[in-house]
């Protein structure tokens, strides 16, 4: 297997708006990141991935951008960026940032040339339809709720935008647009930044005939309709060739409706597209027919059969991303773990899971602390347009609310944008005053400071566990090999190369489990997430245990 930095490294998601506040705005900002800098390199991670901090009425919190070439008043200047790259590369670390080329904002120069008039030259920089039968061109729902077009009145026609009706669609069609992506990219690449992460970039090429969708499972829709067009690894490539490989960076693309099925088409390292790609087997798992707000429950067999499923898919040709959260979804101990009886121990098994998998390993801001949900009393308190459209939508379905206000505590990506519980002051330490989202109000028993000097904390155990996997390269590019795959509490692999042996145990329950396969060779423990021993083969709720298989 061909090894690159980038495959060895581990990732430290950034989301600016909830990390740090320097300036008194109730609003994170660059500054901000700078001065917790030592802090993520005390982590031990090698790059840190920053969420958009570019020009943006955020609508969608940055992810419309209206100049991506400028940066966010709220999060500070060019001159702060600046300097943010130069100190990320004196601490030996690097910087991803994101781009985001599937739509912009309508507030960006070319939506609003393009809106004038149907002869206007950035006319096609988008997808201009006219209404079929007095509505919309087709039935396709968009992903934040309602019809993914938009009618304007100064042409007559809709706009597709397939999340916010602020964030229209870029016809990557139209060579035009794609040359601007790639000159955008050069110009970020020139400053000396280390990649990009790739919003949506499975969704660039897209079914253009409209045609109306046929079925209403949403996840489904996405596979059949939006994603994996026909056009896309043709763009990814001339991408590829025409900026990336002049480049010593690394490439993750967010891949909502790709699969096993496509998944080695965009990451084949002869195919030359992109490094990794996000893909969603996990992360979708307790999703019903209705999509993130029709809740149900997962399954570890299934939960083992997506990671199983990819790290076969990719071992010989490619490269995985083990990931279990980021700013779009839950927090992974709220999520996978039990953030209540057993918050310390489940929070640090996810720990030992992400950093004991083959491919690059993802960690989103507060999860080295164990951060959890948030259950905010009013939906007056949520700010994500997700969360607000799908409120609304049920409202008007005449869904019972108070059982919908439970689902959004679960699922809403607002669970996530909590600011960073850094002390346990006023506001967690994230800001001096209101921030722009409440505070988890267990930020006195949760946060950085308290957890700096326990030895047995959740963050400890992060750092303790980035440097196993770091001084053991079986843990990044060894074999794979998982046990009981279809046991409903354990989840149970091995790691190895030719210098290096491991045994994982996870006990994904709240009760004592005892592990009965035999096993080849003597057993060394290296790791644990309890700070007692006890019987090797025994596995307490929540416990993980890394073992060193030593043949005699």
């Amino acid at each position: 297997m061909k090894k690159n930095w980038w495959k060895e490294s581990i990732v430290y998601q950034i989301y600016p708006r909830s990390f740090k506040d320097s300036n008194k705005d109730g609003i994170g900002d660059i500054p901000g990141i700078i001065e917790k800098l030592d802090y993520i390199s005390s982590l031990g991670v090698d790059v840190i991935w920053v969420c958009p901090v570019y020009k943006s009425p955020n609508d969608d919190n940055g992810y419309d951008i209206s100049d991506y070439r400028d940066i966010m008043n709220e999060f500070g200047t060019m001159t702060d960026f600046d300097k943010l790259l130069t100190e990320v590369h004196l601490r030996d670390m690097k910087l991803v940032m994101d781009l985001v080329p599937n739509h912009s904002s309508d507030e960006h120069f070319w939506f609003q040339e393009s809106r004038k008039s149907k002869d206007n030259p950035y006319r096609d920089y988008y997808y201009w339809r006219p209404g079929y039968q007095g509505g919309p061109p087709n039935n396709w729902p968009s992903f934040f709720g309602g019809s993914v077009w938009q009618y304007d009145e100064i042409t007559e026609e809709y706009y597709l935008h397939l999340f916010s009706k602020k964030q229209p669609d870029l016809n990557w069609e139209n060579p035009k647009v794609r040359q601007e992506i790639y000159d955008i990219m050069r110009f970020w690449f020139d400053k000396g930044i280390d990649g990009f992460r790739m919003d949506v970039i499975s969704l660039i090429s897209k079914r253009i005939d409209f045609p109306d969708a046929d079925i209403n499972q949403f996840n489904e829709i996405i596979t059949r309709y939006y994603a994996n067009g026909p056009r896309v690894h043709e763009f990814l490539k001339e991408m590829h060739d025409r900026v990336l490989c002049e480049y010593d960076i690394m490439t993750v693309g967010e891949g909502p409706g790709i699969d096993l099925a496509n998944g080695a088409e965009y990451v084949g390292e002869s195919r030359g597209q992109l490094n990794m790609i996000f893909h969603f087997g996990h992360m979708f798992i307790d999703n019903g027919p209705g999509g993130k707000y029709d809740k149900i429950q997962w399954l570890l067999p299934d939960f083992k059969r997506v990671f199983n499923e990819w790290d076969e898919l990719l071992k010989e040709d490619g490269w995985g991303s083990i990931f279990l959260g980021n700013h779009d979804f839950p927090r992974i101990v709220s999520r996978f773990g039990n953030d209540r009886e057993y918050w310390k121990e489940s929070a640090k098994l996810l720990a030992t899971l992400l950093l004991s998998l083959r491919g690059t390993t993802y960690t989103y801001q507060g999860d080295e602390i164990g951060m959890t949900n948030v259950a905010h009393l009013s939906i007056e308190d949520y700010r994500d347009i997700e969360t607000l459209n799908s409120w609304k939508e049920a409202e008007a379905a005449g869904r019972p609310m108070d059982d919908f206000l439970k689902i959004v505590h679960l699922n809403s990506r607002d669970n996530a944008r909590t600011p960073m519980q850094w002390d346990d002051s006023t506001y967690g330490g994230f800001s001096l005053e209101q921030p722009w989202i409440k505070v988890n109000p267990n930020y006195n028993n949760i946060n950085v400071a308290s957890q700096e000097e326990d030895p047995d904390s959740i963050l400890n155990y992060y750092r303790k566990m980035i440097r196993f996997r770091k001084s053991n390269p079986a843990l990044v590019y060894g074999d794979y090999k998982c046990h009981l795959k279809e046991d409903p509490n354990l989840f149970v692999y091995e790691r190895w190369d030719d210098q290096k042996h491991f045994l994982i145990l996870l006990n994904f329950t709240d009760h004592e489990i005892e592990y009965q396969e035999e096993i080849k060779g003597r057993l060394e423990l290296k790791i644990n997430n309890y700070n007692t021993r006890n019987k090797s083969m025994w596995l307490r709720p929540w416990e993980a245990k890394i073992f060193e298989v030593i043949n005699s």
